[in-house]
């Protein structure tokens, strides 16, 4: 049960950084690039986690957490003007 939980962070903060990458691109604001940056930090120290869930549990959920701390993302500029659901999810912008 604790692998799928740290699975699931994983995947979650992978989809997440590869969306502000995604909108890095597009639009070039820097601040999707710093939320990009420290969605890989924070993927790579999930991943450590996850593996140690195998190990011992409480011990790999904790890195796992400490993992989703990291990635975190702080103020960001408005990209969206009438973008529905989907899109933001996918990260097509209105810039």
């Amino acid at each position: 049960m604790y692998q799928y939980i740290a699975i699931a962070a994983y995947c979650v903060v992978l989809f997440l950084t590869l969306r502000d990458i995604r909108i890095f691109r597009r639009t070039g604001i820097p601040s999707y690039r710093k939320g990009a940056l420290k969605g890989l930090v924070a993927s790579t120290v999930i991943l450590a986690g996850t593996v140690l869930v195998s190990m011992n549990p409480e011990i790999g959920l904790v890195v796992v957490f400490i993992g989703l701390y990291i990635n975190r993302k702080g103020m960001r500029e408005k990209v969206f003007n009438d973008a529905n659901t989907l899109d933001r999810l996918l990260g097509k912008t209105d810039i």
